[in-house]
């Protein structure tokens, strides 16, 4: 069974960033990434995505920040986990994503190797 994985970020080079650190994942069928440029966009792709569902998200975004998006994203689909991605993972950033409903609080430059460990982790939670 395959995972989406939904990916938000305003940084046009994180798509292909991806695509290069999951290529084998995404070959095999045990990913599929999909990506949006803004909160906006991400919301309306959550409508649609099978699931399981896994959103990976930028916090500082222009417009709707990945901590506003956050609580409406579990709205509207409370069993999809987000992980966070900051450049500023301080506790005070950590403490909010976490009451907000994040299943975790990744830094960048992002640590594939430990983003990986989180997706396989979430996996065997479900």
């Amino acid at each position: 069974m395959s995972t989406y994985i939904l990916v938000v970020d305003d940084e046009p080079d994180v798509e292909h960033l991806f695509r290069q650190q999951f290529r084998r994942d995404i070959r095999s069928g045990r990913f599929v990434m999909e990506f949006a440029a803004s909160a906006p966009e991400a919301l309306e792709h959550a409508k649609t995505i099978a699931d399981p569902l896994l959103i990976l998200s930028d916090i500082n975004m222009p417009g709707m920040s990945g901590l506003e998006m956050l609580p409406k994203v579990k709205a509207a689909r409370p069993n999809a986990p987000v992980i966070m991605i900051t450049a500023y993972g301080d506790e005070a950033t950590k403490k909010k994503a976490a009451e907000l409903g994040a299943a975790g609080l990744l830094t960048k430059p992002i640590d594939f190797g430990l983003l990986r460990e989180e997706i396989d982790e979430l996996h065997r939670a479900a």
